[in-house]
């Protein structure tokens, strides 16, 4: 990863941009998956549990004030 320094940029200013620069390409995300091996039924494993968090996330959002599930047409 490469950041020049700009005209009239402080040294903060280029470590944050440098910072979003890192964070943007997924560098350190990658790094910090690959450090230790997780075998492809774990994978599946942690990939299922993920999307039932996902699922019951909507669901928890979809309800209402008054406390119900809105109706098809209460959605649109």
């Amino acid at each position: 990863m490469f950041v020049e320094l700009r005209e009239g940029e402080s040294q903060e200013r280029l470590l944050t941009r440098f910072r979003q620069a890192v964070q943007k390409s997924g560098i350190l995300r990658e790094a910090k998956k690959r450090r230790h091996f997780v075998s492809k039924s774990e994978m599946r494993r942690l990939e299922r549990a993920k999307a039932l968090r996902r699922i019951r996330k909507r669901a928890n959002r979809a309800i209402t004030a008054n406390g119900r599930r809105p109706t098809k047409q209460e959605k649109r």
